[in-house]
């Protein structure tokens, strides 16, 4: 099992590290050129600029039971099909019941904004320390469910 993070403006990837630390877990950090970055534990894999340039990347090598934090709606919808395990920012784990809905509400919200002529909507609210414990708290229990259904295969 490895996790790999869609990189580019994720503010949990502390909070990954961390976690992934304490259960011995590597990680791999992937950004574009315009967001270079640093890590004293994670991989760091620079990938050229480009449209969807990092997401194609972390798909390319993630493989089953792997897990994935990235708060693209594709990237994990191609993360499930390849059976690895995927969650966003917020905590929110991205499933096969769910994932459909979401692409779909993300369609439907994108053609409304085209309707409106608004180009651009507000930002995400400020992140707050109680954001961070919700996402440490379901990183931790999705790392648990990945183990435990790792275990079980081997069992098998």
């Amino acid at each position: 099992m490895k996790i790999y993070i869609d990189a580019d403006a994720c503010p949990v990837v502390g909070i990954v590290e961390e976690i992934a630390e304490k259960h011995n877990i590597s990680v791999t950090l992937l950004c574009d050129t315009n967001h270079v970055m640093n890590s004293a534990y994670s991989e760091v894999k620079i990938i050229g600029a480009g449209a969807d340039a990092v997401d194609f990347a972390l798909i390319s090598i993630c493989h089953r039971g792997d897990l994935v934090v990235t708060q693209d709606y594709g990237v994990a919808a191609m993360a499930l099909g390849k059976g690895a395990y995927a969650i966003h920012q917020s905590g929110k784990w991205y499933t096969n019941d769910n994932i459909d809905q979401m692409l779909m509400e993300r369609h439907l919200n994108k053609k409304a904004r085209r309707s409106s002529g608004k180009s651009h909507t507000k930002g995400p609210k400020k992140r707050t320390r109680e954001d961070d414990e919700h996402f440490a708290d379901s990183f931790e229990r999705l790392i648990l469910t990945a183990m435990e259904s790792e275990t079980k295969a081997e069992q098998e």
